[in-house]
């Protein structure tokens, strides 16, 4: 897989096969502006996708707006996405933290004939052009995978989960879950839901340990808001130590920053997986601009290592997002190895 510029912009404009099988252009299409909110600025995943925007917007030439940024508050991304309309908006894209919280403005937007592109997060309900994300049940089943076989199968893991109110949350947590119950039924999960802060995420750590000492692994849903708080947690309680050491608690998390790669180069975690956010910036624009210019597009194989599927509301790519340990962190095709 690689993670880099997969296709020349032009390729990808000029292609009808391009994205997804049977891709063919509806209307007249004839471009338009594109809004874009950002869903918040406290997370070092978010915030590297935010700097990849304007870059892919160049590549693309994609006539992007001013962007927003709703800060993790739903009524803001609705403020932000009526003012974005209002300024003249032709097509939305946008990364809903709570997907049923959504579901009027996507109706609003639908009825204005304005199409929407969600990022990372697939809406409850409502009306969508493309969902650009991976696929976050196979983040939770990786998890799950890699420390059963770390504590072979035994033991007691702490899975520190996103918001339940997010489509993200509840793929990882119900997946996760799901495996260990299947294939490591020896093994005792403490689910604690965090709504993607560090501070939670630190307080609801701190007790559970103190509770049940002998927790050997843990599952964080997002390293770009659970990695600093967690390491600082294990730290204090001395169980920040190399892999070789008995009292190592494996670590396993989501999101592929470097720093975690860096985590995972010094021994204090094992693994994250790696969410594409290059390619999230990437394709979130290049469907915007395929939505402006009129392109429609069905489920099936991508040129770019994805599948596009069908949901109820819409379309997904499912971006391909690969688990990263000491064996491949220095792969430099990984964006988290890109980024300076």
């Amino acid at each position: 897989m690689t993670f880099g510029r997969v296709v020349a912009a032009a390729a990808l404009l000029a292609v009808a096969t391009a994205c997804g099988s049977g891709t063919t252009t509806a209307g007249g299409g004839g471009g338009g502006k594109v809004g874009i909110d950002h869903p918040r600025a406290d997370s070092d995943f978010w915030n590297s996708y935010i700097k990849y925007v304007p870059q892919m917007a160049g590549e693309l030439k994609v006539d992007l707006m001013p962007a927003t940024n709703s800060q993790n508050d739903v009524a803001k991304l609705v403020n932000n996405v009526q003012a974005l309309t209002g300024q003249g908006a032709k097509v939305i894209v946008m990364a809903p933290q709570d997907t049923g919280a959504i579901a009027n403005t996507l109706q609003q937007l639908e009825n204005k004939k304005i199409p929407v592109v969600t990022v990372d997060t697939r809406p409850d309900k409502g009306k969508v052009y493309m969902v650009v994300r991976a696929d976050n049940r196979a983040y939770g089943t990786k998890a799950c995978e890699f420390l059963g076989e770390k504590l072979g199968g035994k033991g007691k893991v702490v899975q520190l989960q996103g918001a339940l109110s997010s489509i993200n949350g509840r793929d990882r947590s119900e997946a996760f879950l799901e495996c260990m119950k299947t294939k490591f039924p020896g093994i005792t999960v403490f689910s604690e839901p965090t709504e993607w802060e560090g501070s939670k995420a630190a307080s609801m750590l701190q007790t559970r340990l103190e509770q049940n000492p002998d927790v050997k692994g843990i599952y964080m849903h997002a390293g770009g808001v659970h990695l600093a708080p967690t390491l600082q947690v294990l730290k204090q309680k001395g169980l920040l130590v190399p892999p070789e050491d008995p009292k190592h608690v494996f670590v396993i998390s989501n999101d592929g920053i470097p720093q975690e790669f860096e985590a995972i180069r010094k021994g204090d975690i094992d693994a994250t997986v790696s969410q594409p956010a290059d390619l999230y910036a990437r394709y979130a624009l290049f469907y915007a601009k395929a939505a402006a210019d009129g392109k429609t597009f069905k489920p099936g194989p991508t040129d770019h290592d994805s599948t596009i599927i069908q949901l109820p509301n819409g379309l997904e790519d499912q971006l391909p997002a690969p688990l990263v340990t000491k064996e491949n962190v220095d792969d430099q095709a990984l964006w988290g190895n890109q980024v300076k």
